[in-house]
């Protein structure tokens, strides 16, 4: 394989036909934002980006790896698994655990190098939100997020996904105000939160993380109704209410992720608060 470069910043405009090739939904702004606060790797040819990958810190102890795209005519040569195992490399040079979200198709990929499953995501493509609101349950208020919110945000989202994400959450926060949402009950405690993104082709719902399902069925209602269709949602698969709720709503499921680790990272696999993720690329 041809040697592997280093991808920084300022090549994110030469990388994003990478992804727009493969119909994701990335945008610019998220390439910039995952080559300024990650590592990124790819190979360069022909005067082009012919592949990527990427790893993004999230803690000292976990790493997310993503964005591993072989443009059409460099496929099955090999150039993708030596980007992987780049990655990998990477990860585990920091003393790290390695993360992803594997498609079905992926995932054989990644079984055979030591990686595990954790828990089952649908991805939902949303078109339309019509009828009545989601009732708040009782004691819990919504609002839109105020910046002044992000401190408690940071420490409410490091206990209850088991990552450390505090430059993300900042940035998602800043990206689509209008469908960032907090819960907070009675006494004014943090009791759940979700921000989104735009996208290429359709605005990201996520990461929404709350105390119960109710509360992140509201939070999700309201986002959805604060901006323009379509969007994206990534559940994991054992929140059957948010299910039934997107089928209500016509949602589709085309596709699925499996959220895999090589290593363990306690509390991970457990996605009882995570409602909603910040999308496969971003952990």
């Amino acid at each position: 394989m041809a040697s592997i470069d280093r991808l920084e910043i300022e090549h994110a405009d030469g990388v994003w036909p990478l992804s727009i090739e493969a119909g994701w939904n990335q945008n610019l702004q998220d390439w910039r934002f995952m080559l300024a606060n990650g590592r990124g790797y790819g190979l360069w040819m022909e005067d082009r980006w012919q592949a990527s990958a990427l790893v993004l810190p999230l803690g000292p102890k976990l790493c997310w790896i993503s964005m591993v795209l072989v443009t059409k005519n460099r496929r099955r040569g090999g150039v993708g698994t030596g980007l992987l195992k780049a990655c990998i490399g990477d990860v585990q040079s920091h003393g790290a655990v390695a993360g992803l979200d594997a498609t079905e198709q992926g995932r054989p990929i990644y079984l055979p190098l030591g990686f595990r499953d954790l828990y089952r995501i649908s991805r939902w493509h949303l078109e339309k939100v019509s009828g009545e609101s989601v009732a708040v349950p009782a004691g819990i208020h919504l609002r839109h997020l105020a910046p002044s919110d992000m401190t408690r945000i940071y420490e409410y989202d490091q206990t209850h996904s088991a990552m450390e994400r505090s430059a993300l959450l900042a940035h998602l926060g800043a990206r689509l105000p209008s469908i960032a949402w907090v819960a907070e009950d009675g006494d004014g405690r943090l009791a759940g939160y979700v921000l989104g993104r735009e996208g290429r082709t359709a605005s990201s719902i996520g990461p929404l993380i709350a105390d119960s399902e109710e509360i992140g069925l509201a939070l999700l209602d309201r986002a959805a109704r604060s901006v323009g269709p379509p969007f994206i949602i990534d559940v994991p698969e054992a929140h059957l209410r948010f299910r039934f709720w997107l089928k209500e709503k016509n949602a589709v499921s085309p596709r699925g992720y499996v959220r895999m680790t090589l290593g363990e990272t306690p509390g991970l696999d457990d996605p009882s608060h995570v409602f909603a993720l910040a999308g496969p690329e971003l952990g």
